[in-house]
């Protein structure tokens, strides 16, 4: 499995930008998906996740009511809607995921994961 994330870029605070995640390859039985990010000097942190056993799409605190994340099964493709960002969410953004299911309370942790994309910058200033 491969991933490919792309759509980041530099945007003003309260700004949107949209990311998606290219899956290649047999996705059978690869859940959950998330979306991670990393700032500088910080550790990796989940963001988002989308699992496929229950279908829940579920959240870090930090991006609730802001983030969407979607799926577009045709296309092999995840999405990661962001709006109204703000300074902080300034980060690399990586999209994972993993062969075998993961407890609910584990999945928005980054070392669990073991399949990831390049990164894509977002850059959010004045």
């Amino acid at each position: 499995v491969q991933l490919q994330a792309s759509g980041g870029g530099f945007v003003q605070p309260g700004g949107s930008l949209k990311l998606s995640c290219t899956f290649s390859g047999d996705m059978s039985g690869y859940s959950p998906i998330g979306w991670f990010r990393q700032a500088p000097g910080k550790e990796r942190e989940g963001v988002s996740v989308t699992d496929r056993w229950d279908g829940r799409v579920r959240y870090a605190d930090s991006v609730k009511g802001r983030f969407t994340m979607t799926r577009d099964k045709a296309k092999s493709t995840v999405y990661l809607s962001m709006d109204d960002l703000r300074p902080e969410d300034t980060a690399v953004y990586y999209c994972a995921t993993r062969k075998n299911r993961l407890i609910t309370s584990a999945q928005l942790t980054a070392a669990h994961y073991e399949y990831w994309g390049q990164g894509t910058q977002v850059t959010v200033s004045s």
